[in-house]
């Protein structure tokens, strides 16, 4: 994993949601999940706010490989279409890709399937690129 999203990702929320990262470029984010009780709504399904945190993870990290030095980025819009549940004990995979990078937003997609390949969500989200690195 790039060192920048290491520093970042180490025992914070993702990291402690169990996010997996498999791949981390410019171009593409690839990440797996594993489906926990404890991130279940009703028995054996996740909650659909699982799967919009997976996807917000994967589209700010690779908004952050594309940023200049110094700035940081935060989600300002995103868009979520559920289409299949994702069960307990099993893993999801997460690819983003971008959109669109540019000077101060980037637009990415995020397609997160299940074990059998099966589509559980498509999630679109726009970060502003904050010029500085504070955050705010």
């Amino acid at each position: 994993m790039d060192a920048r999203l290491e520093a970042i990702f180490r025992g914070r929320f993702a990291d402690r949601l169990g996010v997996r990262i498999v791949e981390a470029t410019p171009e593409r984010v690839q990440a797996e999940l594993l489906i926990r009780d404890d991130l279940c709504t009703v028995p054996g399904r996740a909650h659909g706010g699982v799967l919009m945190s997976f996807a917000d993870t994967l589209g700010a990290f690779g908004t952050i490989l594309n940023l200049p030095e110094a700035a940081s980025t935060s989600t300002i819009e995103s868009k979520t279409n559920f289409f299949a549940t994702a069960p307990c004990d099993q893993k999801i995979f997460g690819e983003a890709t971008p959109l669109h990078r540019g000077r101060t937003t980037m637009v990415w997609q995020t397609r997160i399937t299940r074990e059998d390949g099966k589509l559980c969500a498509l999630v679109i989200q726009t970060q502003i690129v904050l010029p500085g690195g504070d955050g705010s």
